[in-house]
């Protein structure tokens, strides 16, 4: 996510913000907007999902979303009630729980929500990590594939690992896993690509889908045929960084990636448990 769109999606949540009877509150139809639900009706569907959540989850729904009226202004002069709901913090965190992810405004939300503190560079930090686990889990997703693809096509566990080392070594530059993983300090239980930076995960991942659509594509059959597919993809992705000015073997390793999620989602309860608290 760009930092332009961090910045206005941060102002548009900040001045959306209001008090409600004490509490720190945002409107509903507000947040319909920013989140871009054309239709009412549609985001009355996520907030009902969110109320399941809360109450699946021992809260009292009443303390979190306060069904209110406001009036708005209509031509000539002219007033009209509409419904709305105030939402506290906990509440519009579980709407955006419960949203698409893949959309900017609702993954920006996930985290606004979740961080107590309404400091733009920690929001941006901790959206950056999500980024990384994301990108981590999406090749794991994609390995997992090529690993069924490759049982299909006569292809063992064994041979299934150098395949992927020689798309690593062809990716690093004459550097495969092994050699990677000393470089980078990666203890040897450990998957090479759980200590990368995000660049390098997602340039892995789109060698790896590229070597999944291919080898079914072209009917592919046995390991030799499928390392030189793999090798030609990883080759590729590696031209187009070394174009754009990036050597994926010179950057350096990126805190462990399991790390990083096991302190996301203990500061996200720990922030949740406490804005349940000043809420009630």
């Amino acid at each position: 996510m760009k930092k332009e769109l961090i910045e206005a999606l941060f102002a548009q949540f900040e001045q959306a913000r209001y008090d409600h009877k004490g509490i720190e509150c945002w409107s509903a139809r507000e947040l319909q907007e920013i989140l871009g639900y054309l239709q009412w009706k549609n985001f009355l569907k996520v907030i009902e999902k969110a109320k399941n959540a809360c109450e699946s989850s021992g809260v009292a729904i009443s303390d979190h979303f306060a069904d209110i009226s406001k009036m708005i202004s209509l031509g000539k002069g002219g007033k009209r009630e509409l419904e709305d709901i105030a939402l506290t913090r906990y509440a519009c965190y579980l709407i955006a729980q419960n949203g698409d992810s893949q959309k900017a405004p609702i993954a920006f939300a996930q985290t606004y929500f979740a961080v107590q503190t309404r400091k733009q560079e920690i929001i941006e930090k901790r959206l950056l990590d999500i980024d990384r686990i994301n990108a981590r889990e999406k090749l794991s997703q994609s390995e997992k594939v090529l690993s069924g693809i490759l049982y299909e096509r006569g292809v063992d566990e064994k041979g299934f690992a150098s395949i992927r080392s020689k798309g690593d070594q062809a990716l690093f530059g004459g550097f495969n896993t092994r050699d990677m993983k000393k470089k980078l300090q990666v203890p040897d239980n450990r998957p090479l690509a759980d200590f990368l930076p995000t660049l390098t995960i997602k340039a892995k991942d789109l060698a790896t889908e590229l070597t999944n659509h291919n080898v079914v594509e072209k009917n592919l059959e046995g390991e030799s045929s499928i390392t030189e597919e793999h090798v030609d993809n990883n080759s590729a992705v590696r031209k187009i960084l070394v174009e754009r000015g990036v050597k994926p073997e010179t950057l350096p390793p990126a805190e462990d990636v399991d790390k990083v999620k096991r302190r996301i989602e203990k500061k996200d309860e720990h922030a949740l448990n406490q804005g349940i608290r000043k809420e009630e």
